[in-house]
C-alpha cells in the first residue's frame, strides 16, 4: 500500500450506501433546524426524482440519525404519501453526536454555490422553454447574458427571470425595448434597479406610457443623475420608478399619476406568458 493510500484510508469517514425506510429514520437531534412547511409543499409541487439527493445518516447505538436531508425524507413521505418507502442513504458508523453536529453546521461551508448565470446557461442546455425565451428577447435587441457587468451585456441574471415570472413575456420585451432605445446598451442601464423600475412603470401604465416620449424625455438624463433621484427618493427599483417617472412628466400638461405606482397588480400565472406568446 502506498503512502498515499494509507493516509487516504487513514483521513477518509468509513461510510456506506444503504436504502433505508422513512419510517425508520429520525431526525429530533437539537442541532437539527425546524422544518419548512413552505418549502415542503412547494417541492412536491414541482417534484422531481432526479434532484433527490442521498440523505447522510449516522447510525449510533442502532438508531439512524438524519445528519443531512431531513426535508428531503418529508418531501419524499409527503409525496407519495407513505413513510414505508426506502430512501437511499449515505451511513456514517464512526461519529458521535458532537460529530454529527459539527458535520451539520459545516457541511456547506466549502461548497461553491451556483450563480444566477451558471443556473441560467444549464437551463438553457436543459432545453426549459422560460430561459430559452428570456435569451431570445435579449438577443433580439443586439443583447447577450453576461456573468459580470459588460457593454451590452446583461449580467441581472434573476431579474430577467423575475420580470419574466411577474410580468409576463411582453412587459419584459417592452422594458428592454425602451432601455435600449433610451440607452443605447450603456451597461449601468441594464442594472437590476433600473430594469426593474421600468418594468413596473410598463406593468403599471401599459400604452399609456409613451416609447417615443419616454425615448426623447429620458435620453435627456444621464443613468447616474437617475441614480441619484431614485436614491433621494427611496431605496430599490421602487425609487429607480419614481425617478424615471418625475423625469417622463416634467412639462406634460397632463402628467402621469404617480400613486398608481403603489397599486401595480401583475399575473404570476405561467400560461399567461404563452397565451402572450412571441412577437
Amino acid at each position: 500500500m502506498t503512502d498515499t493510500m494509507k493516509r487516504y484510508n487513514e483521513e477518509m469517514p468509513k461510510l456506506h450506501y444503504e436504502q433505508i425506510p422513512i419510517k425508520n429514520l429520525t431526525a429530533e437531534q437539537t442541532y437539527q433546524r425546524k422544518l419548512s412547511i413552505q418549502h415542503i409543499k412547494k417541492a412536491v409541487a414541482n417534484f422531481n426524482p432526479y434532484q433527490i439527493n442521498p440523505v447522510k445518516v449516522s447510525r449510533r447505538n442502532g438508531i439512524n440519525y438524519v445528519v443531512n436531508g431531513q426535508h428531503t425524507i418529508e418531501i419524499l413521505a409527503t409525496y407519495f404519501n407513505s413513510r414505508e418507502i426506502p430512501v437511499w442513504c449515505i451511513i456514517y458508523d464512526n461519529l458521535d453526536y458532537t460529530k454529527e453536529a459539527d458535520l451539520f453546521a459545516n457541511q456547506q461551508k466549502y461548497v461553491k454555490s451556483l450563480t444566477p448565470y451558471e443556473i441560467f446557461i444549464a437551463n438553457i442546455e436543459a432545453g426549459n422553454d422560460e430561459q430559452i425565451l428570456i435569451k431570445d428577447i435579449v438577443e433580439k435587441y443586439g443583447l447577450f447574458l453576461s456573468p459580470s457587468k459588460v457593454s451590452g451585456g446583461i449580467c441581472a441574471i434573476s431579474t430577467l427571470e423575475d420580470i419574466f415570472y411577474k410580468h409576463g413575456y411582453q412587459i419584459l420585451d417592452s422594458t428592454l425595448r425602451l432601455c435600449i432605445a433610451t440607452w443605447e446598451g450603456e451597461e449601468n442601464s441594464l442594472s437590476s434597479n433600473m430594469l426593474k423600475g421600468i418594468a413596473r412603470l410598463v406593468a403599471t401604465y401599459n400604452k399609456e406610457l409613451d416609447e417615443q416620449l419616454f425615448k426623447e424625455k429620458l435620453g435627456l438624463y444621464s443613468i447616474k443623475e437617475i441614480t441619484r433621484t431614485a436614491a433621494d427618493r427611496r431605496a430599490g427599483s421602487l425609487g429607480f420608478a419614481e425617478a424615471i417617472l418625475l423625469f417622463y412628466n416634467k412639462k406634460l400638461k397632463m402628467p402621469i399619476d404617480m400613486s398608481r405606482l403603489y397599486k401595480q397588480r401583475s399575473s404570476n400565472n405561467l400560461l399567461d406568458l404563452y397565451r402572450n406568446g412571441r412577437t
